[in-house]
C-alpha cells in the first residue's frame, strides 16, 4: 500500500532533478539567468520548462520577420 506512494515520490524527485539540471545547463550555456531557471525547475513541473522554451529558446524577433 505504501510502496506505490514511495515510488511516485521518487519518480517526481527524479523528474524535478532532471528538469532542473537541464534548465541550469542550457541557461548557463546561453547566459540566461541559470540559477533562476535551475531553482524554479526544482520547485514545480512542467511550467518552468514550458516558459523556458517559450522565453529563451524561441527567437521571437526572427519569427516576426518571416
Amino acid at each position: 500500500m505504501v510502496g506505490w506512494k514511495i515510488a511516485v515520490i521518487i519518480g517526481a524527485v527524479v523528474i524535478l532533478l532532471c528538469q532542473s539540471s537541464w534548465l541550469f545547463k542550457d541557461a548557463r550555456k546561453r547566459s540566461r539567468y541559470p540559477w533562476f531557471w535551475g531553482i524554479w525547475g526544482l520547485i514545480q513541473c512542467p511550467m518552468p520548462l514550458i516558459f523556458y522554451l517559450l522565453i529563451v529558446r524561441v527567437n521571437w524577433s526572427k519569427r516576426r520577420n518571416t
